[in-house]
Protein backbone atom coordinates (compact mmCIF):
# COMPACT_ATOMS: atom_id res chain seq x y z
CA UNK A 1 0.00 0.00 0.00
CA UNK A 2 1.19 3.36 -0.78
CA UNK A 3 -0.53 5.29 2.33
CA UNK A 4 -0.63 4.28 5.71
CA UNK A 5 -2.62 6.28 8.43
CA UNK A 6 0.38 7.47 10.04
CA UNK A 7 1.26 10.79 10.11
CA UNK A 8 4.97 11.48 11.13
CA UNK A 9 5.70 8.58 13.54
CA UNK A 10 2.37 8.99 15.26
CA UNK A 11 -0.52 6.83 13.77
CA UNK A 12 -3.96 8.46 13.41
CA UNK A 13 -5.41 5.96 15.83
CA UNK A 14 -3.18 7.33 18.36
CA UNK A 15 -4.56 10.80 17.95
CA UNK A 16 -7.89 10.13 17.93
CA UNK A 17 -7.25 7.78 21.02
CA UNK A 18 -5.85 11.07 22.29
CA UNK A 19 -8.69 13.13 21.14
CA UNK A 20 -11.18 11.16 22.97
CA UNK A 21 -9.35 11.40 26.13
CA UNK A 22 -9.28 15.15 25.93
CA UNK A 23 -12.84 15.78 24.76
CA UNK A 24 -14.07 13.31 27.82
CA UNK A 25 -11.82 15.18 30.28
CA UNK A 26 -13.43 19.16 29.36
CA UNK A 27 -16.05 20.68 31.31
CA UNK A 28 -19.31 19.88 29.63
CA UNK A 29 -20.47 23.21 30.53
CA UNK A 30 -17.57 24.84 29.01
CA UNK A 31 -16.77 22.59 25.98
CA UNK A 32 -13.49 22.71 24.15
CA UNK A 33 -13.61 24.56 20.70
CA UNK A 34 -11.81 22.79 18.18
CA UNK A 35 -9.03 25.09 17.98
CA UNK A 36 -8.47 24.31 21.74
CA UNK A 37 -8.77 20.68 21.27
CA UNK A 38 -5.63 21.61 18.70
CA UNK A 39 -3.72 22.75 21.57
CA UNK A 40 -4.54 20.30 24.20
CA UNK A 41 -3.27 17.77 21.46
CA UNK A 42 -0.34 19.81 20.54
CA UNK A 43 0.94 19.95 24.14
CA UNK A 44 0.39 16.00 24.11
CA UNK A 45 3.22 16.00 21.02
CA UNK A 46 0.20 15.71 18.60
CA UNK A 47 0.98 18.13 15.71
CA UNK A 48 -2.23 18.48 13.83
CA UNK A 49 -4.23 20.99 12.46
CA UNK A 50 -8.07 22.55 13.33
CA UNK A 51 -9.30 21.04 10.54
CA UNK A 52 -8.15 17.45 11.24
CA UNK A 53 -9.19 17.68 14.66
CA UNK A 54 -12.75 18.52 13.12
CA UNK A 55 -12.89 15.42 10.94
CA UNK A 56 -11.11 13.16 13.64
CA UNK A 57 -14.44 14.42 16.14
CA UNK A 58 -16.80 13.16 13.57
CA UNK A 59 -15.35 10.04 13.10
CA UNK A 60 -15.87 9.88 16.52
CA UNK A 61 -19.48 10.98 16.45
CA UNK A 62 -18.74 13.53 18.94
CA UNK A 63 -20.65 17.00 18.02
CA UNK A 64 -19.53 20.18 17.88
CA UNK A 65 -18.73 23.04 20.74
CA UNK A 66 -22.61 24.23 20.82
CA UNK A 67 -23.73 20.23 20.40
CA UNK A 68 -21.59 19.22 23.24
CA UNK A 69 -22.25 21.93 26.06
CA UNK A 70 -24.79 21.75 28.75
CA UNK A 71 -26.92 23.81 29.60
Amino acid sequence: SLFSNAVGDTTQTAIIDALREVIEAEDKRHPLTDEALMAQLKKQGYDISRRTVAKYRMILGIGSTKERGEN
